[in-house]
């Protein structure tokens, strides 16, 4: 049960040999989606660790059918504004549609998020990111590798669809992301996979691993920050949760959702997939 104490602010800027060190001590962190600088302020008032400036902003902000139409200019923008807002949280920031179709092509538009503030570059992909992966991560570029239910591949994929059911499909992601991290990812996202292997990949890898839809036992979780607040457009996702009721505040909302993922309460079984 949530209660005002719970959540405690970080003192220090989150780095990432914070968050490994998190991994090693079986200690969840939290990450929101935020698009803005007052809404960053809110969640580090609420100790959030962890911010993503998601491309998901083409749909909750701009109103786009998907995330595909959002263009590097769009996640520069989003991604100083929250800089600006910012006092400790992790930064990521996604890599958009097509920003990345080669190691040369993804190095100048990592560099156009870094210097935007970015802490760290989100990618949607497998194996054939492992050499853009290695050309950013030996330029000093932090990488988030995102796998299972990639949105940016909607079309291909057919549908908002659960990923990695089948013991190949499965045996496939985990290649995957052993590959990545090989290859440099400093970070590991998954997203809509059973909640098995979502503890599965988390015990294979060495780097923090962040879920969405992938079971409670991932380090730590994601939501988007309209979602979680319950004024999503359509129908919500399985995974998601409001945290916007019993007369909270937004902060006391945000706060509610870092004190359900430390303690274990988010996600619960109803908001996890099963193979």
């Amino acid at each position: 049960m949530y209660s005002d104490t719970t959540a405690k602010k970080p003192t220090r800027p989150i780095t990432l040999s914070k968050l490994q060190k998190m991994k090693q001590d079986g200690e969840k962190f939290t990450c929101l989606t935020c698009y803005d600088a007052t809404f960053t302020h809110a969640m580090n008032q609420a100790g959030v660790e962890t911010i993503l400036v998601g491309d998901s902003l083409g749909m909750v902000v701009q109103g786009q059918d998907s995330t595909l139409p959002v263009s590097i200019e769009d996640m520069c923008y989003h991604t100083a504004a929250v800089k600006r807002g910012n006092s400790h949280a992790f930064i990521l920031a996604d890599m958009p549609f097509m920003s990345y179709s080669t190691p040369n092509q993804a190095l100048e538009n990592a560099a156009k998020l870094m210097q935007a503030g970015a802490n760290m570059v989100k990618l949607e992909g497998g194996s054939w990111l492992a050499d853009t992966v290695r050309l950013l991560s030996e330029r000093g570029i932090p990488v988030c590798a995102h796998l299972g239910l990639t949105p940016q591949a909607v079309h291909k994929l057919g549908g908002y669809k659960v990923q990695g059911k089948d013991k190949a499909a499965a045996d496939l992601i985990l290649a995957e992301s052993l590959e990545l991290v090989a290859a440099g990812a400093d970070i590991l996202l998954y997203e809509c996979i059973p909640s098995a292997l979502g503890k599965s990949l988390t015990e294979a890898v060495s780097v923090p691993v962040i879920g969405i839809g992938a079971g409670s036992e991932t380090d730590g979780q994601v939501l988007v920050m309209h979602d979680m607040l319950g004024v999503n457009m359509g129908r919500p996702a399985k995974f998601v949760k409001n945290f916007l009721t019993e007369g909270r505040t937004i902060e006391q909302a945000f706060a509610a959702y870092v004190a359900d993922v430390k303690s274990g309460v988010f996600p619960a079984p109803e908001h996890t997939f099963d193979a």
